[in-house]
């Protein structure tokens, strides 16, 4: 039993580490793009020197990563029910999750 629980324990904090470590990726990509996009811009609207060209960048998010924080929540519920995590363990690793 207490080997059974390590390995879930160890699957959690590996997949909760691998899920955090995507998501500040696919945020940071999202802030550069968002960056080179202004810079685009600006240089347009330089060019054009008014002529109506600035045009409003849509913020761009993902339903994707909201569903993947809900599968994670779920899947650390399912763990705690089952009795694999504890409440304080349960607790820090929804933390993570929502940090």
């Amino acid at each position: 039993m207490g080997l059974l629980r390590g390995i879930a324990r160890t699957a959690v904090v590996a997949g909760t580490a691998s899920a955090v470590a995507g998501r500040v990726r696919r945020h940071q990509d999202q802030h550069f793009a968002e960056k080179d996009a202004q810079a685009a811009d600006e240089q347009q609207y330089d060019d054009q020197q008014d002529d109506g060209g600035d045009q409003q960048i849509p913020d761009q998010r993902s339903s994707s990563d909201t569903s993947s924080v809900l599968d994670q929540l779920k899947e650390l519920g399912e763990l705690k029910s089952s009795g694999v995590l504890t409440e304080q363990e349960f607790a820090d690793q929804k933390a993570k999750i929502l940090a």
